[in-house]
């Protein structure tokens, strides 16, 4: 374990903005954050955990220390039948574990393929995509108390999972950091299709009938693709929004002027609320494609910020609000970041 000090965090986040950590460790085993806490303590700095960077945004250099998780490793337990467990390391890439397990026929999370950052990452924003949630195949996680040193075991209930929340986004940050990540996946093929953007993609692919999980991991690439940018071409951080949740009295308002206003359903709300794509309002808003010096929205898809080169993460930051305001004052609608600003 070595300490950097006055450390460039550009490479290492997806939306490539300016900052600098006043110190700086990267963790490939999870007896090394010890130490690397009580540096913290020795120095009175404060902490932040980095996986992937692909959710967070800088505004400013941190004056703490930032500490990369990266512990390797894939432990598989055959179980017995039809279920595997996989216990991982939180600094396992996610889009390649995913790769891994079509590869060795461990089924469920295909689905995700090619969200950006770690497996530790995945269950602090409960990532989901095209039909499937992390939760849905989650069994447990480790993760070290930074104030005790303790490692505690969270179930699923533990961690209180909710559309692209949980347990690990609130209270004080840095209190817990993620160490490993156990999922339970199927050992014979268990396709879930049913979400129309993929339905309709596997059905150009003359694979609807019967879809593999390769033909869905496929047909999800082939689909993000064409939707978002490639961060190592055009740095973003994806979605920068989620998709807002609204109330039936919304709803059915919106419906008189825009009746053909997308919407989903939305799993353990309240009766009559629908999630709405924040990307079609802020197409809707007129978003699409335009441009503010070094940033802009994308061309493709209104709710992916991106950076052409030399942008600030103040910059972002004022964008976004500007976006939100526009919706607000459009819809009465309020999006909320989904990327962490700093």
């Amino acid at each position: 374990m070595q300490i950097l000090e006055d450390f460039d965090l550009a490479a290492l986040t997806t939306f490539a903005v300016p900052a600098r950590a006043r110190a700086f460790v990267e963790i490939t085993d999870e007896r090394e954050l010890i130490p690397a806490l009580e540096y913290a303590q020795d120095e009175q700095l404060s902490l932040l955990i980095l996986g992937g960077g692909s959710n967070i945004l800088f505004t400013d250099d941190y004056p703490g220390l930032v500490v990369h998780m990266a512990i390797p490793g894939i432990a598989v337990d055959p179980g017995a039948g039809e279920r595997h467990r996989l216990r991982v390391g939180a600094g396992e890439n996610w889009h390649r574990f995913v790769m891994f397990c079509l590869k060795h026929g461990f089924y469920g999370i295909e689905n995700l393929v090619l969200i950006p950052g770690t497996v530790g990452a995945a269950p602090m924003q409960n990532i989901g995509a095209y039909g499937v949630e992390l939760a849905d195949v989650f069994v447990e996680l480790t993760a070290l108390e930074v104030n005790s040193g303790d490692i505690w075991t969270f179930d699923r209930s533990d961690c209180r999972f909710g559309y692209r929340d949980s347990v690990f986004k609130h209270g004080r940050p840095g209190e817990l950091i993620i160490t490993s990540v156990t999922l339970e996946l199927h050992g014979e093929p268990a396709v879930n299709a049913s979400y129309g953007a993929l339905q309709e993609e596997l059905a150009a692919r003359d694979a609807s009938s019967a879809p593999a999980p390769a033909d869905v991991a496929a047909a999800v690439m082939a689909i993000r693709r064409r939707k978002l940018p490639d961060p190592a071409v055009l740095p973003n951080c994806g979605s920068f929004f989620k998709n807002p949740v609204i109330d039936a009295g919304i709803r059915d308002a919106l419906r008189e002027r825009f009746d053909q206003m997308p919407e989903f359903p939305v799993a353990d709300g309240k009766p009559g609320q629908v999630k709405v794509p924040a990307a079609w309002l802020l197409d809707q808003a007129g978003w699409k494609g335009k441009r503010r010096g070094a940033l802009g929205v994308h061309r493709e898809q209104a709710v992916v910020i991106v950076n052409y080169g030399g942008a600030t993460g103040a910059q972002v930051v004022s964008l976004a609000r500007d976006m939100q305001q526009s919706v607000m004052d459009g819809f009465g609608i309020t999006l909320e970041p989904e990327v962490r600003i700093i």
